[in-house]
């Protein structure tokens, strides 16, 4: 197959300063968990989206210096000579495969706390560091400001001598010391450096002028900007600002990298921003300001989108984090007339809760990500099987749907069961709330794959009890049967069943997800703290119901903010008149009311009447096939618990369980060993 006429634009080369790019696919500098503390894994995930078509590969952020040290989250680092080699690895594996690479330089500014290095932080102006440290930044003198500049031409140059062929000047996401002096609530300052748009840009255009200079002639030089904070007169604006820095700036850089900020604004979530080319409406103006070309990102997948980004005169080169992570592979399966095979970006942001966990990248979509070096896993090749034998997947929830897909792709003959009358499980239930909808391309990738295999057979409408499975004589069986949501109130907060929940008609997710009557007055009690709690109350705010959301943490929803959503969701919550209670949890319920008490004091209590009573807490295994399995484990070859079935967690740890299944299948007793390694740090 050979790709459709009409896209070829997307593989036209494109000239940024002194280099050209082969294509129009541009991975724009996204974090990845990685970075100097595992350069092999780091140089392995972004090989393989060279591999896969990707004109350019970006790093994410690099510190510079020790004095912008932004521990404990693994970025890059090029404090000094010492760094190179780690780098060299990255533009090694991205060359390989005719790709250019970038590096993000970044001097974070009051966004750096150092807890590692120690050095008091700095900003434009005397002021508090990000986030909840009890410390505060210092106003740059005129040395620091000098120093700055010095430590990014530097960096420059040893960006370089790493291989790398476009190196960055940073102003994004109100994590760059560059856009802090550019904000008048970070930037007080009274000298030739504050004050007036010309002032305040002017560190940025000697940084530019200085790479440009240092590095310039071989190098290009790309300035990624945030043209607007969607605060408005509290931040940087579009049509203010941001259309003054474009024209101060306009010809100085050879690449515009453009987006907004901040970071909860560019990498919005599919919920609150399902469109693709969602930032088109903050950032179309900026090539009508400029001749340089321009890049930007908007969480395309559809090729059709991107050719209309170029068509137009949006951008000119499409730009990718989250959808090079769900597909690395996506420019060779526009190339190849593989549409259909393109993973796409379910728009959930599990790869950015990752990086604000300070751990590796992982993904809904992609489960090779961030394994790539770790246990040699490739998100287009998987070793054959090993034998003719036969598999049973049990369950084609996400977990088993991976499962029998990379199984097939393995040449396994597999047997797919499923007790529904749909494929998906959970994932098919989920995409019909609320803001969800995008989840249902967890089964539908898979699905469309599956359904072409010719080595797998599907029974929808089958639930099998153990002595099933013993007379079907298959001797790999790989449960994947789920889990169902508890009604007894156990859960983080609660080890022991609610007082009185037993004579409590009490409804779950699972209940409002299959169609159950919900009546007017709705409390809502979650001590799940992910995105059920929210997108059930909103669910119900649409059939008119009058709801009450209770939870014992602090934040609704509050582990969202690592999703970059809780702050989104509390606002939509508010304006749709749920009432929110924090801090109270559940002390007693009967039939008409529930008593919560402070979580602190459970003297301070209070009576809620409702309805009905909707219970996120926990979640129980549907095991019980797996269990009566194991009575006689000896009959199998295999015979393993996966996804839910096995411990309930979200979506993506589920398809990574099916996935990690389908590649040890014939690892024989000790599953979870092959081909784990460890990155070791070296010893002077």
């Amino acid at each position: 197959m050979s790709r459709d006429s009409k896209y070829d634009i997307l593989f036209e080369p494109v000239q940024i300063g002194p280099i050209t790019t082969k294509n129009r696919f541009y991975q724009v500098p996204h974090c990845n968990g990685l970075g100097h503390a595992r350069p092999r894994a780091e140089a392995a995930n972004r090989r393989v989206k060279a591999e896969g078509g990707w004109g350019v590969i970006c790093t994410q952020e690099v510190e510079i210096h020790p004095s912008s040290d932004v521990s404990p989250f693994l970025e890059g680092r090029l404090w000094d000579n010492l760094d190179i080699p780690q780098h060299r690895l990255m533009t090694d594996a991205v060359h390989e495969s005719g790709a250019l690479a970038g590096i993000e330089l970044a001097y974070t500014g009051l966004h750096a706390s150092n807890l590692y290095s120690r050095i008091a932080p700095m900003a434009p102006s005397d002021g508090m560091v990000y986030g909840n440290n009890p410390s505060q930044s210092r106003e740059m003198t005129k040395r620091d400001i000098r120093n700055v500049r010095k430590w990014h031409v530097e960096a420059a140059k040893r960006s370089r001598e790493a291989g790398y062929d476009i190196v960055y000047v940073y102003a994004s996401h109100d994590l760059s010391v560059l856009q802090h002096f550019l904000k008048p609530q970070y930037n007080q300052r009274s000298d030739e450096y504050g004050g007036s748009i010309e002032n305040r840009v002017r560190l940025t255009r000697e940084i530019l002028t200085d790479v440009k200079e240092a590095v310039g002639d071989t190098c290009a030089i790309a300035f990624r900007f945030a043209v607007d904070e969607l605060r408005g007169p509290d931040g940087l604006q579009a049509e203010c600002e941001g259309r003054d820095v474009i024209g101060l700036l306009a010809e100085i850089p050879d690449l515009w990298d453009v987006n907004i900020s901040d970071w909860s604004n560019d990498s919005a979530t599919a919920r609150f921003e399902p469109n693709e080319g969602f930032q088109e409406p903050y950032t179309a103006f900026v090539k009508s300001m400029t001749s340089k070309p321009v890049v930007g990102v908007g969480r395309f997948t559809s090729a059709d989108a991107m050719v209309s980004q170029i068509r137009r005169g949006i951008l000119d080169l499409i730009g990718a984090a989250r959808p090079s992570i769900a597909d690395p592979y996506l420019p060779n399966k526009i190339d190849e007339g593989r549409i259909e095979d393109i993973r796409e970006c379910i728009g959930c942001n599990i790869c950015v809760a990752q990086d604000n966990l300070a751990a590796p990248i992982r993904c809904t979509q992609n489960p090779t990500q961030g394994e790539e070096w770790k246990r040699d896993w490739h998100p287009e090749k998987i070793q054959p099987a090993t034998s003719n034998e036969s598999v049973l997947v049990v369950g084609a929830g996400p977990a088993g749907l991976e499962c029998a897909m990379q199984l097939a792709n393995r040449g396994y003959e597999v047997t797919l069961a499923e007790a529904g009358d749909e494929l998906g499980g959970r994932v098919s239930r989920e995409s019909q709330l609320p803001g969800l909808s995008s989840y249902a391309r967890v089964r539908d990738y898979r699905e469309t794959q599956i359904v072409q295999k010719p080595n797998v057979q599907i029974y929808k409408g089958n639930r099998l009890s153990a002595e099933d499975i013993f007379k079907l004589e298959i001797p790999h069986v790989i449960c994947a049967t789920g889990s169902s949501w508890r009604r007894d109130g156990v859960g983080r907060h609660h080890a022991f069943a609610v007082d009185g929940i037993d004579a409590v008609a009490v409804l779950t997710p699972d209940d409002v997800m299959a169609g159950s009557e919900i009546g007017q007055r709705v409390l809502i009690y979650d001590d799940d703290h992910y995105y059920l709690g929210n997108t059930i109350a909103e669910l119900c705010v649409q059939r008119g119901k009058q709801v009450c959301l209770v939870t014992p943490d602090s934040l609704i929803s509050s582990w969202t903010e690592y999703t970059l959503e809780q702050e989104k969701v509390h606002a939509r919550l508010s304006a749709l008149g749920v009432e929110m209670i924090t801090l109270h949890a559940l002390q007693s319920v009967n039939a008409e009311r529930a008593s919560i008490a402070s979580v602190y004091d459970a003297n301070q209590a209070r009576d809620i009447e409702y309805d009905s009573l909707i219970m996120i807490t926990s979640r129980t295994p549907d095991n019980s096939v797996y269990t009566d399995l194991l009575a006689q484990e000896n009959k199998f070859k295999t015979l393993i618990a996966i996804g839910d079935c096995e411990v309930p967690s979200t979506v993506a740890a589920a398809v990574y369980a099916g996935h990690l299944a389908a590649r040890n299948l014939d690892s024989g007793e000790d599953f979870y060993a092959p081909l784990f390694r460890r990155e070791m740090p070296g010893l002077d």
